[in-house]
């Protein structure tokens, strides 16, 4: 059996050690790779302007140059283990190894020195032995509010001590060791510290950042942290029992069942609205939510967080899914933290034995908890619920009853909302739809039933998702009972069959008579889907006198015209891109193409776009489509007689024939041989 080559296997082994690095080794690595050209062991270090806080930089930080949106200055420093030495370039000596005491004074914490010097901690950690110490910087001390600082100094020998012995592990734990909702058992009591390994190479122990790792010592491992840590022995539910401005919270989480679940073990973020952020939501709304179980639960969800979130983890914006199912958007601005963009955290990183909490003074509403109106409110459809509020159709959208909203975008009134009367009442009737739908269960096909008692088709398109004329212009929004689908226009749901269309528009007089006598009305009256290009009167006015003559004549050419301009599929224009092709009844292509806004049908512009049928849809077109094959080379005077009968049913549905100059005559002469013919009509 053949074995690997030897560097094969050696580039199989680097790359896997590669692989297998901590996020925090891996930014660690992109400074060091930032900082090589300064020297040996040398690191790219942001820090941002104006405060004294640094950070390893990642690719991305490295290009953007910013945290929490705030500029950056990048320095150049010694990686941590090295140290300069005097005319040398970079920092090409590893720092001396010594015990731990020793090292807390080399990697900047002197004051967890000396405190450690103070509570008799020193001869431990001078001693032999295997530790981890969690030091807190000079800085981390001196931010202390002076009173705890004060009593921890006063009492050296038992509240220093313990303070500083829940900061160390007995034994060596490196940063590769620290894995992402883990615990360590502290020195203390063997009270658990927190640990956390994000993704984006930040370590927080208690929600400490860690500023400089790993530093070796003869007996252990020294992490510089950003902040002196407590401990901490309750739970989510029993902080928020405990703490008065959650009162609220404590009464919604009790009356959702919720209480198990926050005393659980696990690792959660809990985004906690105080009294006040409930005071910020109408009453009635209020009432109403607390008043329905289901909707209670997923407002309570929706501000709990699948993982604990510290908020030193967070130096730009990431998006995080809570319990509810949904997403919220968890940025930074400075030194402020921001939930979908606004700085409305109040506190930040309350500890708890299953988490974190923060405390937010507003109330963070699901869609799945609020009313159609609701959902709509301050969105690109507000216009609309105007609209159905004028209409008097506010009680199907703030119930419980099942709907769906079809809501025409604001940008479709933008001349202002049409006059409400009883016929645009009962259209917004059509445009709620009965159940509550989600638009990635729709199918092709697929009928739905109104609230006017009208039925609307669903079109499927590679680009986009219609009902009838309209096309879904936004993702849905899913409120507690209804559905709000954004729409790109008005819908006009089908009135009839399209000869039924045809003939109730005098525009398409002449039209209909030569479908009658092409023997072309069945097939436009049966169900169906079509799309009909259809000539107006003015497209057949316009044609050469001798073209016109010739047409008319000719039944069998006529027809054949005519299913040109039919095809056995429904395309209403919000499915027209750039070009698309379709059959036409007659065998040949039709090319539909969307330019300046406007549909073009072979090239040509249609007049009006997405006249519904309920078993098609119509285009009016000012000119008469013709394939290739069939355009005529020859004028005539005069229309055969077969033209006779199209005439006569022309007569009946339309006198704009007779008034026009151009064909007044062909009438006139047509006219007089149907008399001698059959005697009249």
């Amino acid at each position: 059996m053949a074995h690997p080559p030897l560097p094969l296997l050696l580039a199989l082994a680097l790359g896997l050690a590669a692989a297998a690095k901590s996020p925090y080794q891996q930014v660690l690595q992109h400074s060091r790779l930032r900082g090589r050209q300064h020297g040996p062991n040398v690191c790219a270090v942001q820090k941002l302007i104006g405060t004294n806080r640094k950070y390893f930089t990642n690719c991305k930080q490295w290009y953007q140059r910013k945290i929490c949106g705030k500029s950056t200055v990048i320095s150049y420093e010694c990686c941590p283990g090295y140290e300069k030495v005097p005319g040398e370039k970079g920092c090409p000596a590893a720092l001396p190894l010594s015990n731990i005491y020793e090292t807390l004074g080399v990697v900047g914490s002197a004051t967890t020195q000396l405190y450690s010097d103070r509570s008799n901690l020193r001869p431990e950690i001078e001693g032999p032995g295997s530790f981890t110490i969690f030091a807190p910087s000079n800085e981390a001390w001196a931010s202390l509010p002076a009173e705890t600082l004060d009593s921890l100094v006063s009492n050296v020998n038992i509240e220093l001590l313990n303070a500083l012995r829940y900061h160390m592990v007995n034994k060596r734990v490196l940063t590769d060791d620290l894995k992402h909702g883990t615990t360590l058992n502290s020195m203390y009591q063997g009270l658990p510290i927190q640990i956390h390994h994000y993704p984006n190479g930040i370590v927080t122990v208690n929600c400490a950042r860690l500023l400089k790792a790993d530093h070796h010592a003869t007996n252990g491992v020294v992490h510089v942290i950003d902040k002196v840590i407590a401990t901490t022995t309750n739970s989510i539910q029993q902080i928020i029992e405990s703490e008065e401005r959650l009162e609220t919270l404590r009464a919604a989480v009790a009356a959702s069942d919720l209480n198990s679940l926050l005393e659980s073990e696990g690792q959660y973020t809990l985004l906690a609205p105080t009294n006040e952020a409930f005071e910020k939501i109408p009453r009635e709304t209020l009432n109403r939510i607390l008043g329905d179980p289901e909707a209670l639960r997923d407002l309570l969800n929706h501000h709990i967080l699948k993982s604990a979130m510290c908020a030193e983890a967070i130096i730009a914006g990431l998006t995080m899914e809570t319990l509810e199912g949904t997403t919220l958007d968890v940025g930074c601005s400075g030194e402020e933290l921001t939930l979908n963009g606004k700085p409305i955290i109040a506190d930040k990183d309350v500890l708890a034995t299953n988490g974190v909490i923060h405390f937010v003074n507003e109330l963070l509403i699901p869609d799945s908890a609020k009313t159609l109106f609701e959902l709509a409110q301050e969105s690109e459809v507000s216009k609309s619920m105007d609209f159905f509020r004028q209409a008097g159709l506010s009680s199907h959208l703030t119930g419980s009853e099942r709907v769906t909203l079809l809501a025409p975008v604001n940008d479709v009134f933008k001349d202002g909302l049409p006059v409400v009367d009883s016929n645009m009442k009962n259209l917004l009737l059509n445009h709620i739809v009965r159940d509550q739908l989600s638009s990635k269960y729709l199918y092709h096909g697929q009928k739905l039933q109104t609230l006017g008692d009208k039925e609307l088709r669903v079109f499927v398109y590679r680009n986009n998702l219609c009902i009838e004329n309209a096309c879904i212009a936004a993702h849905d929004k899913r409120g507690r009972f209804g559905t709000l689908f954004s729409m790109d226009k008005m819908l006009t749901p089908p009135s009839g069959s399209v000869m039924d269309v045809l003939k109730a528009d005098h525009r398409f007089s002449t039209l209909v008579a030569a479908i009658q006598s092409a023997g072309l009305t069945e097939n436009l009256n049966r169900p169906g889907t079509f799309t009909v290009f259809a000539p107006t009167n003015e497209a057949f006015r316009a044609m050469p006198q001798g073209e016109l003559n010739k047409l008319m004549g000719n039944a069998k050419e006529l027809a054949n015209i005519l299913k040109f301009h039919v095809a056995d599929e429904i395309l209403v224009s919000g499915a027209v891109g750039a070009l698309v092709r379709l059959k036409s009844m007659q065998g040949d292509k039709l090319e539909v193409s969307m330019k300046n806004n406007i549909i073009h049908i072979n090239k040509e512009p249609v007049a009006e776009s997405d006249i519904m049928a309920t078993n098609g849809v119509i285009y009016a077109v000012n000119s008469v489509l013709q394939p290739q094959a069939s355009r005529p080379q020859e004028r005539g005077d005069e229309p055969a007689d077969p033209a006779l009968e199209i005439f006569k049913q022309a007569s009946a549905l339309s006198k704009v024939s007779q008034r026009n100059p151009r064909l007044a005559p062909v009438y006139s002469r047509l006219l007089a041989r149907m008399k001698e013919n059959s005697g009249g009509f």
